[in-house]
């Protein structure tokens, strides 16, 4: 069988699935967001963490013991993300949800392109950089007021001074309670998970499958490389992501 025949095939046997599930759930990671221009983390020689050490730069530690120094590093990444825009990836699993074919996406990237994309019910469990937020007073800050505050000192609360954080989980935070659990509940709840673009490799993230799968629910895979879940999955599809749900739209 030809390579893009094979390819044809899995697609089909992923739409077969969503056409037949009644509670579809996508999860998707940094590899959704890479045909946008944004670096993963993980991959050698050009993923975020290949330059940097993580614990250094974006741990909630390093954020309380220096914030000038945390934005530094930060700061560029904001403006990096805030004019990347959605690709076909994203458009084509919001179009899944506008179908009825999957019910929520939940995500691990905090780049708001699923948003931008039309996604309705997205569950961002490692926040968001739409906002930064004020520790001291609980005040919100949006991230075009941010980017103009960058500057040789960290942003600081208009209201308080205190310095702000982006709304992200860091190294070293939990993730947001109310964001997980509702994301452990379509976990449980689904007849088949999605996971798009991610390594699964991040816990506890990358428990959800797990629970799906120990709820009678099916797995489908779209991402490069290995995972936990490769021989839980009912299907595969590798290589690029686009290319993999354009042909899964085709053959729906």
């Amino acid at each position: 069988m030809a390579p893009d025949s094979a390819v044809s095939a899995r697609a089909g046997q992923l739409a077969e699935l969503l056409e037949n599930a009644r509670n579809a759930v996508v999860l998707t990671g940094a590899g959704v967001s890479v045909p946008s221009g944004i670096p993963d983390f993980r991959t050698p020689g050009t993923g975020l963490w290949a330059k940097v050490d993580p614990m250094e730069v974006a741990h909630i530690e390093s954020w309380r013991r220096d914030p000038q120094r945390f934005w530094t590093f930060y700061g560029d990444r904001f403006v990096s993300l805030v004019d990347k825009q959605p690709n076909e990836a994203h458009l084509a699993i919001a179009e899944l949800e506008r179908r009825g074919l999957i019910r929520a996406v939940i995500t691990q990237n905090i780049d708001r392109l699923h948003r931008l994309a039309g996604t309705g019910r997205l569950i961002e469990v490692h926040g968001s950089i739409e906002w930064s937020v004020c520790l001291e007073c609980g005040d919100r800050v949006s991230i075009d007021r941010v980017i103009e505050m960058l500057g040789p000192a960290a942003p600081e609360c208009p209201r308080c001074s205190a310095p702000l954080k982006p709304d992200v989980v860091l190294f070293g935070e939990l993730l947001p309670e109310r964001a997980m659990a509702e994301a452990q509940a379509l976990a449980l709840d689904a007849d088949l998970m999605v996971c798009v673009g991610s390594s699964l490799e991040v816990y506890p993230v990358a428990g959800l499958p797990a629970m799906t799968r120990g709820s009678g629910g099916r797995l489908a895979l779209v991402t490069q490389g290995p995972t936990p879940y490769d021989d839980d999955a009912d299907v595969k599809l590798e290589g690029d992501v686009v290319e993999n749900l354009r042909a899964v739209l085709a053959a729906l």
